[in-house]
């Protein structure tokens, strides 16, 4: 009986992460991982699950940003090999790195994220700017492959990492960043599980009650993406990366 309310509760919160993560096109594993380490037979096999939740989350939100054309291919094209790369070296290594130092960094990037977000405004916009720039798809590989490389490590997609990189970075739009981040959020959970397979078998059981809770959930969140304005949906995912940075530094300190 406890064990089912203990499952229940976890997929309650897996819905919730999925909601906030598909409108603003992250997956928030971070957000997810410690409700994971709880249900799940050790930290390895929780950041496996986590892994896998993550992908169907991400795989369910690409779908809707898919059909409403929020997906740039040609980046995705180069940000994804990369980023599967890093994420499946990242996996195979996880038990041999101090995940908490690297967690604490990852929240010092992500508090920096999300404030320096706050104060973003279009470029393309501003009254007497130069128009926006092309995108830099030297920084979307390179970013790419680091940011697979520390989630495969920490057992999480770290979209949340990756959106900011994509806006300033990269210099994509926002509402296209929302969307190709998610998807290829998607090959870096897939990948970060499979790296975790030779060391860490993940919990199938908290995966798979993980991936049905958060498939309506990022369904019904990537689909309100569109309501939002440019400005709206930054801050949006500013405020996000915010509680993320938090919820990363308790994991951290834990």
């Amino acid at each position: 009986m406890a064990r089912a309310v203990e499952l229940a509760l976890f997929a309650l919160w897996c819905f919730a992460v999925a909601l906030a993560g598909g409108l603003v096109g992250l997956v928030l594993g971070n957000l997810r991982l410690p409700a994971t380490v709880l249900v799940a037979g050790s930290p390895g096999a929780a950041a496996g699950a986590n892994l896998g939740i993550s992908a169907v989350a991400a795989a369910t939100a690409s779908i809707a940003h898919i059909r409403a054309g929020r997906v740039n291919w040609r980046l995705f094209a180069w940000m994804a090999p990369p980023s599967i790369a890093g994420a499946l070296i990242g996996g195979y290594v996880s038990g041999v790195l101090p995940g908490d130092v690297l967690l604490g960094a990852i929240a010092a990037v992500l508090a920096y994220s999300g404030v320096d977000l706050l104060r973003w405004t279009p470029p393309s916009r501003r009254p007497g700017a130069p128009a926006a720039p092309g995108l830099d798809l030297r920084a979307a590989v390179a970013t790419g492959f680091a940011i697979g490389l520390l989630g495969g490590i920490v057992g999480l997609i770290l979209g949340s990492l990756r959106m900011p990189a994509l806006l300033r970075v990269v210099h994509e739009t926002p509402a296209r960043a929302v969307g190709t981040n998610v998807t290829v959020g998607f090959c870096v959970g897939v990948a970060g599980v499979l790296g975790h397979l030779p060391t860490a078998e993940p919990d199938w059981g908290a995966l798979a009650v993980g991936a049905a809770a958060s498939i309506p959930g990022a369904l019904l969140g990537a689909r309100l993406t569109g309501r939002l304005s440019e400005a709206q949906l930054v801050r949006a995912i500013a405020v996000v990366l915010l509680l993320a940075a938090a919820a990363t530094i308790v994991q951290a300190v834990r």
